[in-house]
């Protein structure tokens, strides 16, 4: 494993345990499919959520949410949207959210959650 994929699995680690002590229920890490790759799925009450996990450390010049280009948008919504016609959950309320990560000031992280940050076209 190299470098950047043991930093984004620690900071996926990082955003499950986040989202969990919020009341979502982690189904799913690192989904790959034909559509391409979902970091975390989760459960939100009746909603299936798939989230992108970004991270930026300090002195970045981009926030992480803002690094969510238009190209890796259409390549969520593919994969979300293979994930539901492979599982057949065409029928379930779904979203996109991104989970924003950057260093903190008074805590360890500053965690940004955007929910329904990606819409379908």
């Amino acid at each position: 494993m190299d470098g950047s994929r043991e930093i984004g699995a620690y900071y996926e680690g990082v955003a499950a345990r986040y989202l969990a002590s919020r009341g979502i229920t982690i189904v799913g890490q690192n989904v790959y499919n034909r559509g391409g790759e979902i970091d975390l799925i989760g459960r939100d009450g009746d909603a299936l959520v798939f989230f992108e996990v970004r991270y930026r450390g300090p002195g970045s010049l981009v926030d992480p949410a803002s690094s969510v280009t238009q190209s890796k948008q259409r390549r969520l919504v593919r994969a979300a949207s293979y994930y539901l016609h492979r599982h057949n959950l065409w029928d379930i309320p779904s979203r996109i959210d991104v989970v924003a990560i950057m260093p903190g000031t008074v805590q360890k992280y500053r965690v940004q959650w955007i929910r329904n940050a990606i819409q379908a076209d």
